[in-house]
């Protein structure tokens, strides 16, 4: 199939793609999710948002760190501030504690996704409760940029589930524990180090450790390819 044809199959709107969404969807279509987890590159990222409501709120922050060969790459991260257009409501500066202040001379994200897309590169995403995050970066993905991010991701919520089902057996019922999910309390649980919660980077880097921790205690290990987990994990 013409290359041509194949863009717009993949960006059937009339807005024009930006490159850095094109170049995205390429790679996304040719990675191969049947290497090892061990041989790959991830890249786990968090947001930091105004709220919840996926139809009015918005992103404030996104905090980003590549793991190679399932090792933290620590001097690799992307970390940005962004302006929102509507108002930073207070309850929610209450739990990210980001200032408007902070935030009056921060970037549009219309200028920061594409410095993101292009630093998650052909890497595949892991996020906690990722679908999250992803539903919102992709909808501004696809108000600016005119189309959505395609790349292959892991939530290290559900691939927790797995581990402790495996862990208790038959009896184990994680709806009865739900809070015991939170980022933080696995955290605890597993003994990881501790990074300062609600900024985007340090959530990032937490969620970064959890990832790790899991891959190594599951069944699967490193042996495991992206797709086994995928079917674990997968948003």
């Amino acid at each position: 199939m013409p290359i041509k044809n194949f863009i717009k199959r993949l960006f059937p709107s009339k807005q024009p793609a930006h490159s850095a969404i094109v170049a995205n969807n390429l790679i996304s279509v040719a990675s191969d999710k049947g290497l090892p987890v061990r041989d790959c590159e991830f890249v786990v990222f968090d947001t930091e948002l105004t709220g919840l409501n996926q139809r009015k709120d918005e992103i404030i922050a996104i905090g980003a760190v590549r793991i190679n060969n399932m090792r933290i790459c620590c001097d690799d991260t992307f970390y940005a501030l962004i302006k929102p257009r509507g108002k930073l409501y207070s309850p929610s500066t209450l739990i990210h504690r980001i200032t408007p202040g902070e935030l009056q001379g921060a970037e549009p994200i219309n200028d920061v996704l594409p410095r993101f897309i292009d630093f998650c590169g052909g890497a595949f995403l892991v996020g906690h409760h990722v679908s999250l995050d992803l539903s919102f970066v992709n909808r501004a993905c696809e108000n600016y940029l005119g189309g959505v991010i395609q790349s292959s991701s892991l939530d290290t919520m559900r691939l927790a589930m797995a581990h402790k089902a495996s862990m208790n057996g038959p009896y184990f019922d994680h709806r009865e524990k739900r809070n015991s999910y939170r980022l933080s309390s696995l955290s605890d649980e597993f003994d990881l180090p501790k990074f300062e919660e609600h900024n985007a980077l340090q959530d990032a880097f937490q969620t970064a450790y959890l990832f790790i921790y899991l891959i190594h205690k599951m069944s699967l290990g490193n042996t495991g390819t992206v797709n086994d987990y995928l079917k674990i994990g997968g948003k």
